[in-house]
């Protein structure tokens, strides 16, 4: 009898064998999966921590326990992610921050996000013939941030040597780590997807595929990077031949910034670029720098809610809490159908200001008081209606209520088809530190970016996407200009209390961040939920507007809940106007929130960890 067989069916049958055949990654014996079921809340007297990830919280626990501030374990909690969660959160890319002073009851804001090269203009993407910016290429990296932000903030406020706070990175890329369910749900592409990453970016495939295309990582196997372990062994070898030589403590920091901005990192970088079409330069990566910021500040009852500035989507957390404040949410219901209703409604009209006014405030003039003003938001507040506005409502007029002199109004009409998009998303997402130390000071940090873009071969170094969140209209406040910032998507925040502070949050999730803040924030305040309960409760989100992400995909009038959610109150809500899609109970589509709360009633501290990820809080 004669077997046969087709083209596709031997394709199929030779991809098995290869993938039963080929050797897998050992498996890390006695994992668990931290977050496998619900938790309560993790209470510290002294100090707490809460992170993406228990290898980078156990981290930031250490370098406490040794003497180091929160700026300290909040660099050691950062390298560790970026090694854990590197898929989400990479090393060199954006990682906006929030720093809080006890001594003087200060929130200062240090600016995380790389600028555009110089040879980036609109005009050069149009005559390449892009309409948006492209995704899964070298054009889409932006200048890298963290480096700057790790230096400027241990030489500021920081206690240790980088070379002290980077050992545990090193020692967890080297010695590996079990891989998560997030990190394999990030990196689970279809067998054509993972060929397809490994023909247009083979060294990203050989960093997270180790060369085996066909071959799906495994949750609790070892995974390890070394070349990431290999670039910071010199970065933290530069530091100690300077302090040899002499050299202060910021000075040898100085010289850990100039091997990466100016030296052999830069080099590297460089000619990446340089073969692949790229647009920086060597001047680019030399010039560049971060730098401090007053944040911004909004009101809600007692509290201060705080964010950076608009080069994020940060102030929508301030804006959408002030515009709530006064309405009686609470009578309502905890995610009854008019809660939804009424918090969607406002976090969309703040989005489309968002839309018409945020951007660079180095390159764009922002109303920012009159947006922030009370008048303004109870003006907004106004246009909150029975129905679903079904469409991205228009934006408002934040220059009558600025100081600033007045601009020409920009009417926003996101004339945007519904779409959506489909690219090699080999990674995604974002990841989250927040710190509190014995002393009060807190760090709130939201660290950033994915191997979507071909990374820096032999280095371990991830550029990431973050062009993607330029625009190539020039009207639009984020429109793309050498030099400046994208308005980017992860927004760390701050909450005072009577000028103290009572919060440090924040949660990764895209355009979903600021409003898994607000739901969590509301839950605590309004209703009065355990923070940890808080944080596990139902959430939903509305995709009534254009992705942040090129090329910014539209569901006019879109509204996703969770599974849980969705069998209550998907019927009233579609009454309303809504087009509602459900997704699983504790998706991480809605976020991963991660919060420390002081108790000062109870002089202690409190710790948030979102099981929509693999998220962990710890004290002392």
């Amino acid at each position: 009898m004669r077997i046969i067989i087709n083209v596709s069916q031997f394709t199929f049958i030779l991809f098995l064998l290869i993938h039963c055949l080929g050797s897998r990654r050992p498996i890390v014996t006695g994992y668990v999966d931290p977050q496998g079921s619900l938790r309560d809340v993790s209470v510290g007297n002294k100090f707490m921590v809460a992170t993406g990830n228990p290898l980078a919280t156990k981290a930031a626990i250490k370098v406490l326990e040794e003497g180091g501030n929160a700026v300290d374990a909040a660099i050691a909690a950062l390298l560790v992610l970026n090694v854990t969660n590197g898929e989400a959160a990479s090393f060199p890319s954006v990682a906006p921050t929030l720093i809080y002073e006890n001594k003087t009851g200060q929130v200062k804001s240090y600016i995380g996000a790389g600028t555009a090269p110089k040879k980036a203009t609109i005009e050069w993407f149009k005559e390449k013939g892009y309409d948006v910016m492209p995704k899964n290429s070298i054009l889409s990296q932006l200048l890298p941030a963290s480096p700057d932000v790790i230096v400027r903030l241990l030489q500021d406020h920081g206690t240790k040597s980088f070379s002290e706070l980077v050992e545990p990175a090193i020692r967890t890329a080297e010695e590996g780590f079990p891989a998560n369910r997030i990190l394999v749900k990030n990196l689970d592409l279809p067998l054509y997807k993972r060929l397809g990453f490994t023909i247009l970016m083979p060294y990203n495939s050989e960093v997270y595929l180790e060369k085996k295309w066909w071959y799906s990582i495994r949750e609790a196997e070892l995974t390890k990077r070394l070349d990431l372990a290999k670039t910071w062994k010199m970065m933290a070898n530069e530091e100690k031949l300077a302090l040899k030589r002499g050299n202060t403590r910021k000075q040898a920091l100085e010289a850990v910034r100039n091997y990466f901005y100016k030296g052999p990192v830069s080099d590297a970088i460089v000619k990446l670029h340089e073969e692949k079409g790229g647009l920086f330069t060597k001047e680019d990566l030399s010039e560049y720098t971060g730098g401090w910021e007053k944040p911004v500040v909004g009101e809600f009852q007692d509290y201060q809610i705080l964010s950076n500035q608009t080069w994020t989507q940060g102030p929508v957390v301030p804006m959408v809490l002030q515009l709530l404040d006064g309405i009686n949410l609470k009578s309502m219901g905890h995610n009854s159908p008019e809660y939804i209703h009424t918090v969607a409604q406002a976090i969309e009209l703040v989005i489309a200001d968002r839309e018409t006014y945020f951007g660079d405030p180095k390159f764009v003039s922002v109303p920012l008081d009159g947006l922030l003003s009370k008048k303004y938001a109870e003006l907004r507040r106004k246009l909150l209606q029975k129905e679903a506005f079904g469409k991205t409502p228009p934006s408002g007029n934040p220059w009558a209520f600025s100081k600033q002199k007045p601009k020409l109004i920009q009417v926003s009409t996101h004339n945007h088809k519904d779409q959506s998009a489909n690219e090699i998303k080999y990674g995604k997402d974002t990841t989250y530190v927040s710190i509190v130390d014995a002393s009060g000071n807190a760090v709130s940090l939201t660290p950033s970016d994915f191997p979507q873009s071909p990374m820096v071969p032999g280095t371990g170094l991830t550029l990431g996407i973050r062009m993607t969140q330029f625009r190539l209209d020039p009207n639009h406040p984020s429109s793309l200009h050498p030099g400046k910032r994208p308005r980017i998507t992860p927004n760390p925040g701050m909450v005072l209390k009577n000028g103290k502070l009572w919060m440090s949050f924040g949660t990764p999730g895209g355009d979903v961040q600021s409003q898994a803040m607000i739901q969590f924030f509301l839950n605590v305040i309004v209703f009065g939920m355990d923070p940890q309960k808080a944080v596990e409760a139902p959430r939903f989100r509305s995709v009534n507007w254009p992705d942040s992400f090129s090329p910014h995909a539209y569901r006019p009038g879109g509204i996703e809940l969770e599974e849980s959610l969705y069998k209550t109150v998907s019927n009233s809500l579609k009454a309303k106007g809504y087009k509602v899609y459900e997704k699983g109970n504790l998706d991480n589509d809605f976020g991963a929130v991660c919060a420390v709360i002081n108790d000062v009633q109870k002089k202690r501290l409190l710790g948030v960890a979102d099981p929509r990820e693999v998220s962990f809080a710890e004290g002392r």
